[in-house]
């Protein structure tokens, strides 16, 4: 699988979410939530990085930015990149929150601008890349039947009843191999986890 570079996925990234952004300033209310379900990812990798010794925060934190860049989206120029925008928001939200919890690591974070957007807006991506191929590798350790009816039912959101027609077999035959599979998954992954 050919890797794509981090500066192109950056710029597919800004197309992408700018194009959002400016549909949901149009009034699109489903493009705007688009914008934030996707920027919400990206914030909490981000921030997840920063604050590995404070999981519990994370996500309190990714409000705190999702609602400023709410707030502050009639301000947002258009001409400037919004990566660049969402990441300044995202750190002076971090800095503000290592500052009211006494952190001395507010004074080390990067100030290269360009380098944090693209870290920001890249590292989800890769997260998520990364996770679905962990994904893959365990689902192909199931026998065809198991995985296709976890792949089906969990992940593409099949009802029972559509993924035993497709599949050719009763709907009491799905709830068996998903339930199998997934049981198979867990001692798999018990078995690895160190």
């Amino acid at each position: 699988m050919q890797r794509i570079p981090v500066s192109e996925q950056l710029h597919g990234t800004e197309l992408r979410l700018h194009g959002l952004m400016l549909r949901g300033l149009d009034g699109d209310a489903a493009a705007y939530r688009s914008f934030l379900q996707a920027t919400s990812g990206h914030l909490r990798a981000f921030l997840r990085k920063r604050l590995q010794r404070w999981p519990d925060d994370v996500e309190d934190l990714v409000q705190e930015c999702l609602l400023a860049i709410h707030n502050q989206r009639l301000t947002y120029d258009t001409g400037v990149p919004l990566t660049s925008w969402i990441h300044a928001i995202a750190r002076y939200k971090l800095i503000d929150w290592l500052r009211r919890h006494g952190r001395r690591e507010a004074q080390h974070l990067p100030y290269d601008e360009e380098d944090s957007a693209q870290e920001l807006f890249s590292s989800a991506d890769a997260e998520a890349a990364e996770a679905s191929r962990d994904l893959a590798k365990l689902l192909a350790s199931l026998p065809a039947q198991q995985r296709d009816a976890i792949v089906h039912t969990k992940l593409d959101g099949w009802s029972v009843r559509d993924t035993a027609a497709a599949m050719g077999i009763s709907e009491a035959s799905v709830k068996v191999a998903v339930h199998r599979g997934l049981k198979a998954l867990a001692t798999n992954l018990r078995i690895t986890t160190p």
